[in-house]
């Protein structure tokens, strides 16, 4: 279990996000003979955002992302992005979608500047400026000139998501962008989706990579056995419901009369001067103003946190427990 740092505001409301659905799925489905990939996937992702979505080894993840890019029919249900139809207007829609599904095949005798206008050629011609933008947004200016063949492995997975944004495209579909990479390259991939998105693009995002999902994405959708267990946000999903760290002086003191309550009656010591205790409704507010007014300010008082991991294991679980059943 891991706590979130002390912060001097108790709550901080959030405004609904009202912005505009780049990709929604409808029932979205995908059979194999007997064998159903996908089940009935209900998506909606909005601009800006950047989306993780998570699932075991072969829980389908994949043949969504396939099925979202035209790669491959679904059995069932339907796509829409932009507000429209994908199987009626996939020619004027795919276009404004770019895809890193698996590392592409870079010609290594080339450069990096070379690949870039080769592959944008295949996209119908691209800018010398465009290539430009490109090289500065995946960190590659100073390397450009260089043959592909002496890039690391974080460089190849740059190269490959700059050939996925040569045209610019408003949604980003990546599946695994940080596979194999070294820590150096984890922290580089991750430093280059958080960029694009302050830019507004929408990044929806496939890892296995728990712990970086946690940190870049503001949501998460996680599915099993092709069924969807969760859509959330990250701090909705590892917050554990209720709890809250609070750092005061006193603590013990201030533990006796937290117990004292219906609501605080399971509250313990964290060290010698912090406390985790339950909230009257739920509230950090409310526990605020009940400590302050007994004469116990809280230094610090900030909501108990899970590890997306943890999280993520105990879902998955349930979800393979109910189908058993």
């Amino acid at each position: 279990m891991q706590k979130q740092p002390g912060v001097d505001s108790v709550e901080v409301a959030s405004s609904e996000h009202n912005a505009e659905t780049v990709l929604r799925t409808y029932d979205l489905s995908k059979r194999y003979g007997t064998r159903t990939a996908v089940n009935q996937l209900n998506l909606d992702i909005r601009r800006g955002e950047l989306v993780g979505f998570l699932g075991p080894n072969g829980a389908g993840k994949t043949t969504s992302i396939r099925m979202i890019l035209g790669l491959i029919e679904p059995t069932a249900g339907r796509v829409e992005l932009f507000g429209r139809d994908l199987a009626r207007e996939r020619a004027s829609l795919l276009p404004r979608v770019g895809a890193l599904v698996e590392m592409p095949a870079l010609y290594l005798h080339l450069t990096g500047r070379q690949n870039l206008r080769v592959f944008g050629e295949v996209l119908g011609g691209v800018s010398r400026q465009r290539i430009d933008e490109v090289l500065e947004i995946i960190g590659l200016q100073t390397r450009q000139k260089d043959r592909v063949r002496s890039y690391s492995l974080g460089m190849k997975q740059r190269l490959g998501l700059g050939i996925a944004l040569l045209h610019n495209p408003d949604l980003l579909i990546l599946d695994e962008p940080a596979n194999g990479l070294d820590p150096e390259g984890i922290v580089e991939m991750r430093d280059l989706l958080r960029g694009l998105t302050y830019e507004g693009k929408t990044v929806f995002l496939s890892s296995h990579l728990l712990s970086e999902i946690q940190q870049i994405c503001s949501r998460v959708v996680i599915i099993n056995a092709g069924k969807l267990v969760a859509d959330s946000t990250v701090e909705e999903l590892t917050r554990k419901q209720g709890d809250y760290l609070v750092r005061l002086e006193r603590a013990s003191e201030a533990l006796c009369l937290l117990q004292k309550q219906p609501w605080g009656h399971l509250a313990r010591l964290e060290g010698t001067d912090q406390l985790i205790t339950s909230a009257p409704g739920g509230s950090g507010r409310e526990l605020y103003t009940f400590l302050a007014q007994a004469g116990f300010v809280p230094e610090s008082l900030a909501p108990v946190t899970q590890d997306l991991e943890q999280v993520f294991f105990s879902l998955i679980n349930a979800n393979e427990g109910e189908q058993a059943q």
